[in-house]
């Protein structure tokens, strides 16, 4: 997510930056992240970008089943739209020193919007995954930069806070795109769903070694990926389980609307008492969620059975929303403010490539089994992340923001 351009800082020019954000900006911390200058232009924006996203990400796979393709081909589309959006991601370096935020953000725009005019002419796979990488490549363009605006624009004690903030912005249109768009393709046909300032910072990783960074992001993108690779498992494939398009319309509302309230939320809890003890107790509540989930994916026909997946969904989207937050409100926290633009870019990689080899790993699992093991499986290694996070050791690790 693009944000009007800042260039690379001096040492001496960070330094006086953050005297002023502990001397006579203190006072101002408790103030409304909202209206902090910048934040509103982006968070439109974050608004826009998204709502691109989500019509289509439940959707595509949907258009491709309908086409004659099987779960694999459905987890195809997602895990290749995410993966063009990691490739994207990699290299907004050199195209933002090149381009500039300007044309970099109107590329991606046109990038993420125009190909989805395609899925009308055609069904077919092969087609449709071309259009989803190019969607991906746009995606991964305006994401980007994101995190790294609201690190620039906030300071630290209100970070949490205006990441939620953003993360209202980002969740907003999901909530409400996201459940609707398949339902409208069900019941209403698939065509409506269907100059120097402006240049990148040139620097790299800002400050500590690789390998220091490597330990420090290594807990909170273990954490992250596991949750973004369930939640790419669910946005794909929750319409087709739940097979009419009421009861996947509910259950995508229960999941994009835990997530955009648990985001908010977490933001909160964040800055009160530190992003690290309700990260082990979400990746838990992720686990159970899936495990619900799983056990009856395989037979959604009966009420009980779609009351206890729409329960998982729920508690899965909790753990969705609150993660996002606290995973890169800790990795800022860990890797230290010189680092943050690194942090931003291997926060947003690590997202889309674990909805990506979600979605993807989840339809051959699915297709190779059944949905239940599929879920089960994102289950276990939830649990197993969730449980890496609850020893007795983590907090030490990973100190407090």
């Amino acid at each position: 997510m693009c944000t009007p351009n800042w260039r690379a800082e001096t040492a001496a020019e960070r330094g006086a930056r953050d005297t002023e954000w502990g001397g006579e900006r203190a006072g101002k911390v408790s103030g409304s992240v909202w209206r902090v200058a910048g934040m509103p232009w982006l968070l439109g924006s974050a608004a826009l970008w998204f709502s691109g996203f989500a019509l289509l990400v439940s959707v595509a796979p949907l258009w491709v089943i309908r086409g004659g393709s099987n779960d694999l081909g459905a987890g195809l589309v997602t895990g290749v739209m995410m993966a063009c959006t990691v490739l994207a991601q990699l290299s907004m370096r050199r195209v933002l020193a090149g381009l500039g935020w300007r044309w970099a953000l109107v590329l991606g725009s046109a990038l993420l919007g125009l190909p989805a005019l395609g899925h009308l002419a055609t069904d077919r796979l092969w087609a449709v995954t071309a259009l989803a990488a190019l969607r991906g490549l746009g995606f991964g363009v305006v994401t980007v930069c994101g995190a790294t605006a609201v690190a620039a624009l906030v300071e630290p004690g209100r970070r949490g806070r205006a990441l939620g903030a953003l993360g209202l912005a980002s969740a907003a249109p999901q909530f409400v795109l996201v459940p609707v768009a398949p339902w409208m393709a069900e019941r209403a046909g698939f065509e409506l769903a269907v100059g120097d300032r402006d240049r990148a910072p040139a620097g790299g990783a800002d400050g500590g070694t690789a390998a220091v960074l490597r330990r420090a992001l290594a807990g909170p993108i273990a954490a992250l990926v596991v949750i973004t690779a369930s939640g790419g498992a669910i946005l794909t494939f929750t319409p087709h389980i739940l097979a009419s398009p009421a009861s996947g319309f509910f259950g995508l509302l229960a999941f994009t609307g835990t997530g955009a309230a648990s985001r908010w939320v977490a933001g909160g809890i964040a800055d009160r008492y530190g992003p690290t003890p309700a990260i082990a107790p979400l990746l838990f509540t992720g686990a159970l969620g899936l495990a619900a989930i799983g056990l009856r994916a395989d037979h959604p026909h009966d009420a009980p059975s779609r009351a206890l997946i729409v329960a998982g969904l729920l508690l899965a989207g909790a753990a969705y929303g609150g993660l996002q937050n606290l995973t890169l409100t800790q990795a800022f926290s860990a890797a230290g403010e010189p680092a943050r633009s690194t942090v931003s870019v291997a926060w947003n990689l690590s997202f889309d490539a674990g909805t990506g080899l979600g979605a993807f790993a989840a339809g051959a699992i699915a297709t190779a089994t059944s949905y239940s093991a599929a879920f089960i499986v994102l289950a276990l290694a939830v649990g197993v992340v969730g449980a890496g996070w609850g020893r007795p050791g983590s907090r030490r690790a990973y100190p407090q923001a």
